[in-house]
């Protein structure tokens, strides 16, 4: 039972990543900066991905989206903090 769970993990994990990915985009896209926090830690999970499945081509995908989110995330809390202001 366990080892078919994990046979339907894997063949849906990516799916299931993307989702998460997406989901954070659109919250983004809705001007809430938990939108880019979601997408950061989507990407500890497409590294985990990239480990568990040794595509290792994905550790460069989420070092850079990882990058561009941290960077919106921090560019978007100081554009709220300054209109607070």
């Amino acid at each position: 039972m366990a080892l078919a769970l994990w046979g339907a993990l894997m063949t849906y994990w990516s799916y299931i990543l993307t989702a998460v990915g997406v989901f954070g985009l659109f919250l983004a896209g809705r001007k809430s900066r938990w939108g880019w926090a979601v997408g950061i830690g989507a990407q500890s999970l497409w590294i985990a991905y990239a480990l568990t499945t040794e595509q290792y081509g994905f550790l460069i995908s989420a070092g850079a989206y990882g990058w561009v989110y941290t960077k919106n995330f921090l560019a978007w809390r100081r554009e709220a903090c300054s209109v607070a202001a």
